[in-house]
């Protein structure tokens, strides 16, 4: 005779995460979330598809969220000067992009560009909040996690500054 309640709880531990939410857990931003917690973003998240030279957001456009690439190629890309674009950045599966915005709602300061079919999930400003509000703990483990991925960027920035500094001024090598 079987018994559907055992049978019920240990179906649950092969259970495997689904393309997104492997994609979310892979996100340093989400790192150390049960999957409870990832089912809970992934319920939460928006889902998209760009064609090779579709705009994701332009530079300029008001900064709503963050974005995750699951399958595809991103460029982001300073486009002031329209004859003389300036690449920042190539991005690819699993890479992610925007996360600034989750903390403020400064504009875009590049335009991020889908150069090959491009499957994103988006993860929203907006969302966050409703997270801080509904589960705190879970909000709180994002925006320490978002804090240290900010922190990691601004000290490279400095390391790239003073290394700048140092081979304009024929300081130490």
């Amino acid at each position: 005779m079987r018994n559907a309640i055992w049978e019920n709880i240990f179906s649950r531990q092969g259970e495997k995460l689904s393309e997104t939410a492997l994609a979310i857990s892979h996100v340093p931003i989400f790192k150390g979330l049960s999957r409870k917690e990832i089912r809970e973003i992934e319920n939460i998240i928006h889902r998209r598809e760009y064609q090779p030279g579709e705009a994701i957001f332009h530079q300029g456009d008001p900064g709503l969220g963050m974005y995750i690439i699951v399958l595809g190629q991103v460029q982001i890309v300073n486009n002031q000067d329209p004859d003389n674009p300036i690449i920042y950045s190539e991005l690819s599966d699993g890479d992610f992009f925007g996360d600034m915005s989750l903390v403020d709602e400064a504009n875009r300061s590049a335009t991020a560009l889908a150069i090959s079919n491009t499957r994103i999930i988006a993860f929203f400003r907006p969302e966050l909040k409703d997270i801080l509000t509904r589960f705190p703990s879970l909000g709180n483990k994002i925006l320490l996690n978002l804090a240290e991925v900010i922190a990691q960027r601004l000290r490279k920035t400095n390391d790239l500054l003073i290394e700048a500094q140092q081979q304009t001024s024929g300081g130490p090598e």
